[in-house]
């Protein structure tokens, strides 16, 4: 067998979302959270690509009136909450090392703005915690997944303000108290960059309740930062044998073309994307930011000790989600020309998935080498992943060669990094079971190794199926690495 480059004690594993996959969201004492309110839109019926958000108290309080007949996908996920253990046999029989998945904030703390936790959910994840370690999987746990309580958006406008940093604080400390046997790695803000980009999603931001959207958003996300040191040195102070990293939304940028133009274009893009792990890592607000903010009237009104606690308690690693590559221009008319994702014009040299996301597995490589030359800590690739439509055949079979193939030129990209001196501890593929789609809500957008009898409206046996990409990543893992 070809030896691995891979650290003997890689992680490798899947991730999800508790809003994505367990369901049961009026179970248990929990309470509604952001993403329960975010109904199914048909693709034919979109306005645009994704369909993350809410943008204002007009469409929430409409979707709050259609409470119960509504289509709201990520209320019912894939019956995580019941299915537990069938899903946990199943990622053990992959040999996961490690499974990401996120604590949902208003199953512990309903509201958000309790003093009390809700002991029925706080059981629930040592239930869950338990079964993973009886196969030997560690947990590794995100905080802060898109799950941000709805009453803290009703009631405070999310994190605009200063007291959701209590509450938040008071969440952390609660389930490191909780699960301090048993969770040895976790995250603190989910995709913390995402709120920039869908204030409602990051921040619980109605951005009709602010005159300057963003300012709000930035002094929501200094707030987030707050809130993340003070997880960090709780985690610490808590659990001292635990790693606590930050997660980003990773936004690798080429320049079009070697015009100038381009090349600054593409480097403020990257500065951007970058801000947020600066603060997180670094533990201090970059130059290039406070200048963005000065020309741009945005001013962050920081508290007496904000500045010492982001120094003292920075991050133990980077992690990060990766599914493309974006292209800047330097030139404003190409941009509003249909581009990739979010922004940017796209690249010719890449082919695209069913969603339009291009596929670069070498740009994977170059932002860990970028990553870890900037910053000099471990890096973790918790997201990666290729969303297709899956066809059951006639046998019962699911032939899911271009998932084998995407994921095959990935972690080989990975492993020529690490050759190459880069740090990365682990790899979580995204969605390793068949879940809601965070920006669609589509259950026909699938990642998984596993497939899930269930349909966009919710029809189906929920039945769990192995995909031909089950047998190969069991594999993977099998030979850490070794043979892809």
């Amino acid at each position: 067998m070809t030896e691995s480059v891979f650290p003997k004690d890689f992680l490798w594993g899947g991730a999800t979302a508790a809003n994505q996959i367990e369901g049961a969201y009026n179970e248990g004492g929990k309470g509604l959270s952001i993403f329960d309110m975010i109904s199914f839109i048909p693709k034919e019926e979109r306005t645009k690509d994704i369909e993350m958000g809410v943008s204002s108290r007009k469409e929430l309080d409409k979707l709050l009136a259609q409470d119960t007949s509504g289509n709201f996908p990520k209320r019912r996920g894939v019956d995580f909450y019941h299915r537990y253990k069938e899903d946990i046999a199943l990622f053990a029989e992959m040999g996961f090392k490690t499974f990401r998945l996120s604590i949902s904030w208003p199953r512990i703390f309903p509201n958000g703005d309790e003093t009390e936790p809700n002991e029925e959910g706080l059981k629930f994840y040592d239930n869950v915690f338990d079964e993973l370690l009886k196969y030997g999987i560690e947990p590794l746990v995100t905080l802060s997944h898109y799950e941000i309580p709805l009453n803290l958006v009703q009631k405070y406008n999310g994190w605009t303000d200063r007291r959701v940093v209590d509450f938040f604080t008071n969440y952390a400390e609660t389930v490191f108290n909780r699960y301090k046997d048993k969770v040895k790695y976790w995250l603190t803000f989910n995709e913390i960059n995402v709120s920039t980009m869908e204030p409602y999603i990051g921040s619980g931001i109605l951005i009709d309740e602010v005159e300057h959207v963003e300012q709000a958003v930035y002094q929501a996300l200094h707030h987030q930062f707050v809130a993340s040191a003070r997880a960090i040195k709780a985690c610490h102070e808590i659990i001292p044998e635990a790693q606590i990293g930050c997660m980003l939304a990773r936004m690798e940028v080429y320049p079009e073309t070697p015009n100038p133009d381009d090349v600054l274009e593409a480097l403020i893009q990257e500065q951007k994307n970058l801000f947020f792990t600066d603060v997180q890592v670094r533990g201090y607000y970059p130059s290039f930011m406070l200048n963005y903010f000065k020309d741009n009237g945005i001013h962050i009104e920081m508290q007496p000790g904000d500045e010492e606690i982001l120094a003292q308690h920075t991050v133990d690693f980077l992690s990060f989600s990766y599914y493309m590559t974006m292209v800047a221009s330097g030139d404003a008319e190409r941009v509003k020309e249909k581009g990739n994702f979010f922004t940017g014009v796209p690249n010719p040299y890449l082919k695209a998935s069913d969603w339009g996301w291009q596929i670069d597995p070498k740009g994977l490589r170059i932002t860990l080498k970028k990553l870890y030359d900037r910053y000099q800590v471990p890096l973790f690739i918790v997201e990666n992943g290729l969303g297709a439509y899956d066809t059951v055949e006639e046998d019962g079979s699911i032939i899911d060669d271009y998932r084998i193939d995407y994921l095959r030129a990935h972690i080989k990209e990975m492993s020529e990094a690490i050759k190459e001196g880069v740090d990365v501890m682990g790899y979580t593929s995204w969605g390793c079971i068949d879940l809601i789609s965070a920006s669609t809500s589509e259950m026909s957008k699938r990642y998984g190794f596993i497939y899930v009898d269930q349909d966009d409206y919710g029809n189906g046996t929920l039945e769990r199926k192995k995909k031909k990409s089950f047998d190969w990543y069991k594999h993977v893992i099998a030979t850490n690495g070794a043979e892809l």
